[in-house]
């Protein structure tokens, strides 16, 4: 039997515990790393939905977005993970990614 791949990893681990935040960091990472830009987008939005309190998403997922050709939504993005790094009291985080949105004009 074939070791099963990083991917497969991961799927399991969030199957098992759906509210583990890093492992779906990491899976949308690995859709990102391999291209797949629309997989990750949606692991992205999944992990916002279950687990919204991991600020380090918010940063990726808007730089995805970015990539991907769609500002607007980057911007919201954003938007949000500055809030949550906010209560958070994240502000080193919070700072890029306003420096981010101001990017986007």
């Amino acid at each position: 039997m074939a070791a099963k791949t990083r991917r497969q990893q991961l799927e399991e681990m969030i199957t098992d515990d759906p509210n583990d935040a890093l492992s779906r960091y990491f899976l949308a990472m690995d859709y990102a790393g391999a291209g797949e830009n629309e997989q990750a987008w949606r692991r992205f939005e999944q992990m916002f939905a279950l687990t919204p309190e991991y600020v380090p998403a918010y940063l990726q997922a808007g730089q995805l977005l970015v990539r991907m050709g769609r500002p607007g939504v980057a911007a919201d993005v954003f938007r949000h993970g500055i809030q949550m790094a906010r209560r958070q009291n994240d502000e080193h985080a919070a700072g890029e990614m306003e420096a981010f949105l101001q990017q986007l004009g």
